[in-house]
């Protein structure tokens, strides 16, 4: 079954009328099936050039916007390196191969705790979420098989709730203002989870991406249950307060949860177009492709991003992850 006989319009066709290189290059490659050169052409491309510039010789870059208070030291480091690393990889496939994103992973596994978890993005706290996007970038930089990535799993596993999802553990707790400022800008113990409350469709989707990423922990019934969890909740508000409402999920930013990001996922680890659920995600984006064979980066109050390069480069890569999603689907 053809995944271009699913949708009104021919999105590749827009795609490649663009002058993005990269976008270009994974058209062909990944969609139709062309004989495309190395991918190292690609990381010498301008805009992964200016990716790469400064890095520090510890593998990460400086954040570049105004510092508050926060612990520990490195978070503002930590949370630039993640942005650089997952352009770097997500976008242009920047593996271990290239010194550069050598460099920035082991930055990035340098801020692993002996428990497993990747520490620094909310002060010591455990941040279940960006554990697992993280190391959902280190395993497609090549680092499936290393014994850090292992122990993150074993972290992972650990920190479920009752209902077999995920939730950011603080969230879990009602704290007051003060309590919860306290506990991520200054040094103290993390809080273990309540198991017992629900698990958040938005932080489980950021914990899968490690697991759909890796080729033998993509089909662990861990996984397989989350994931049936994750889809049960298409296009209803999050069981918590941080990024509750509905609309969020055809708001396509690549960082923060959505429909693509799930639906992505959700297609590397077994699930089918025939599920209620993901079927009626795929018939919504047939719906809302535009004529010109694109999708928008975002559907929230039925209103259109503001019409300027970067948004229209957006645009390309949004369209991209939709059509890749269609065809692992419809392959």
């Amino acid at each position: 079954m053809n995944w271009l006989d699913q949708l009104e319009h021919d999105p590749t066709r827009g795609m490649l009328s663009s002058d993005n290189a990269a976008i270009s290059h994974f058209v062909r490659r990944d969609l139709l099936g062309e004989d495309v050169e190395p991918i190292s052409r690609v990381w010498e491309l301008p805009e992964v050039g200016k990716l790469l510039w400064k890095q520090r010789p510890d593998g990460s870059w400086r954040y570049p916007g105004k510092r508050s208070v926060s612990y520990p030291p490195h978070h503002y480091e930590l949370v630039e390196t993640f942005k650089r690393f997952r352009f770097l990889v997500e976008r242009y496939q920047l593996t271990r191969d290239h010194p550069v994103a050598e460099k920035a992973a082991e930055y990035l596994f340098s801020c692993q705790t002996g428990e497993g978890d990747i520490r620094g993005m909310i002060g010591n706290q455990y941040a279940t979420y960006y554990t697992g996007a993280i190391m959902a970038h280190l395993i497609e930089a090549g680092y499936a098989e290393d014994p850090r990535i292992e122990g993150g799993f074993r972290w992972l596993l650990s920190m479920r709730q009752d209902d077999g999802g995920w939730t950011i553990p603080i969230l879990t707790h009602k704290l007051d203002r003060e309590t919860s400022y306290r506990l991520t800008s200054e040094e103290a113990d993390p809080l273990e989870p309540d198991r017992s409350k629900p698990f958040s469709h938005n932080w489980t989707d950021m914990v899968l991406r490690a697991f759909a990423a890796h080729p033998r922990y993509r089909l662990s019934p861990e996984a397989r249950a989350a994931g049936a969890l994750l889809k049960s909740r298409f296009f209803k508000p999050d069981a918590y307060s941080s990024y509750r409402a509905a609309s969020y999920w055809v708001r396509f930013a690549f960082w923060w949860p959505n429909l693509l990001t799930s639906l992505d996922s959700l297609s590397r680890m077994g699930f089918t177009k025939d599920d209620p659920d993901i079927e009626a995600a795929l018939d919504w984006l047939v719906e809302h492709q535009q004529p010109d064979g694109l999708w928008n980066i975002t559907y929230v109050g039925g209103k259109s991003a503001p019409d300027n390069q970067v948004n229209r480069e957006r645009r390309l890569w949004v369209s991209l992850a939709v059509a890749r999603i269609f065809k692992r689907f419809y392959a």
